[in-house]
């Protein structure tokens, strides 16, 4: 990055907080913002260009950019359990997270979800849902 980019990107985070606080109105607000991502692309592209370019000579940076694309990311860290017990294994945080996602079509609510509802104030076990008629369709 080179330090006119980082100027750009800085400025922007000072319109976003001023925008935040109500002190400028968005269309003041979106000028550094389009022109930050402007910039940021032309870096990107710039950069992927000079790799394509220069791979004959140095394709260790070359396949290292290509190798750090391709990487997958776990950053999910261990899961709680309905019964309390901390979950550390891929197969029963999958297991964990479908069974949450679960209870929201089998109408099964977890400890969760329960405080949820009653911190909106509304009892969502009464609710009746809308239904699709034929005709609607």
């Amino acid at each position: 990055m080179n330090k006119e980019l980082l100027d750009k990107l800085k400025h922007k985070k000072e319109a976003y907080r001023v925008w935040k606080q109500g002190q400028v109105a968005w269309e003041e607000y979106r000028g550094p913002v389009q022109a930050a991502r402007d910039q940021v692309r032309k870096a990107k592209a710039l950069r992927e260009l000079n790799l394509a370019r220069n791979v004959k000579d140095n394709k260790k940076s070359f396949y290292k950019y290509i190798s750090d694309k391709r990487k997958t990311r776990e950053n999910m860290g261990p899961l709680q359990k309905e019964m309390g017990d901390l979950v550390t294994q891929d197969i029963e945080k999958a297991e964990v997270l479908n069974d949450f996602f679960a209870s929201v079509f089998t109408g099964k609510c977890s400890s969760h979800t329960a405080q949820v509802a009653e911190g909106k104030g509304r009892d969502w076990e009464n609710e009746e849902l809308p239904t699709v008629g034929e005709d609607q369709v």
